[in-house]
């Protein structure tokens, strides 16, 4: 049976269509075909079918409709002024963000929405719901994310930022027919390393793990200039297997008078033992060290956490050997990838 409202005219449906091919927001339009729909007397529920919303939704807008006439389907929010989500208000409420609480006077460490509500009324004079909070969260592309734990450069920032800018500056003007390299180590592991994975609803996934744990480790020394990697893989992370891969470089660069190759702190870098062998290289490798706890500036570490994500994290192998091909595998493919980038890009530009 049609849902019945009070008589109207038929003048009065002509200029809702009138109202409706001018109009010009989603919503109202929304509004206007359902009072429409209704006056030719489709039922509350046939109107809901015809127009993909629910039937609560028809008997709302009739209401409105009902009460206030055709004022009642336009959205009384457009009066309320300007949005309190402006420039400012958006400016402040990323710095907030990129910073902590206590940094503004509060105990807790974390932000949740309803702080930062109260943070952005004592620092901007404006409240907002916890769920406008959300929206401006959204628009400013704010993320709930988890911190990476990092140890801080014991050193002043003036002394770290001299270092980093003299390892840049040797990068970038290497004499001719010299290399640089940056080195460090990595640990593979049996036991896996678990990391986020698309799952269907309603599924965890599994990693099988072996239990008793084995380990093997690289170190790798990546090219400044072409990319390409050299690694040695060893049963103990020890100063024999950072001068094996010492030994690997002259061999690589037989060609080469000076190899620098910059490297972090780790005790194996400096041992007695490195610095004999340091001293058979007849001055053919020139050890850089980057200030303590700056793996960002160690380029290599780019290439870790890729074999990580691409072969070791929830990997499924059943023995430390097996695992250790899929690592040789995945970084042989990576030179050759590099050195097909490179002859490409000689290609292009030539």
């Amino acid at each position: 049976m049609p849902f019945i409202l009070p008589p109207a005219r038929f003048f009065v449906k002509e200029r809702l269509l009138k109202r409706l091919r001018r109009c010009r927001a989603a919503a109202a339009r929304t509004r206007f075909l359902i009072i429409i729909n209704l006056l030719n007397h489709r039922s509350a529920y046939q109107t809901a079918e015809v127009l993909g919303v629910h039937n609560t939704t028809v008997y709302r807008v009739a209401a409105r409709f009902r009460a206030r006439g055709e004022w009642g389907l336009w959205d009384a929010r457009e009066d309320n002024g300007d949005t309190k989500l402006d420039e400012r208000f958006l400016t402040m409420l990323h710095r907030l963000v990129r910073g902590t609480p206590p940094q503004y006077g509060w105990r807790r460490p974390t932000w949740t929405r309803e702080l930062l509500v109260e943070t952005m009324a004592l620092n901007t004079g404006v409240r907002v719901h916890v769920t406008t909070m959300s929206r401006a969260l959204a628009l400013i592309h704010a993320r709930r994310g988890r911190p990476r734990p990092i140890v801080a450069c014991p050193w002043g920032e003036a002394a770290k930022t001299r270092r980093l800018n003299a390892i840049r500056l040797l990068v970038a003007t290497l004499p001719r027919g010299e290399v640089a390299v940056y080195e460090d180590e990595v640990d593979i592991h049996l036991n896996p390393k678990i990391g986020p994975d698309w799952m269907a609803r309603g599924q965890q996934k599994e990693v099988v793990t072996p239990g008793k744990n084995a380990k093997r480790y690289l170190a790798g020394a990546l090219d400044a200039n072409s990319g390409r990697l050299l690694w040695v893989e060893g049963k103990r992370k020890t100063s024999a297997l950072f001068i094996a891969l010492l030994e690997r470089l002259l061999a690589a660069y037989r060609w080469v008078p000076v190899i620098h190759v910059i490297v972090d702190n780790y005790r194996i870098h400096n041992s007695k033992i490195v610095q004999a062998a340091l001293a058979d290289s007849a001055g053919r490798i020139r050890l850089h060290f980057l200030p303590p706890y700056c793996p960002q500036d160690n380029r290599i570490e780019r290439v870790w956490e890729d074999l990580h994500a691409n072969v070791t994290r929830n990997h499924r192998r059943p023995t430390i050997e097996v695992l250790m091909r899929d690592v040789h595998t995945y970084l042989n493919k990576r030179n050759l990838s590099d050195r097909t980038n490179r002859t490409a890009a000689k290609m292009l530009a030539a």
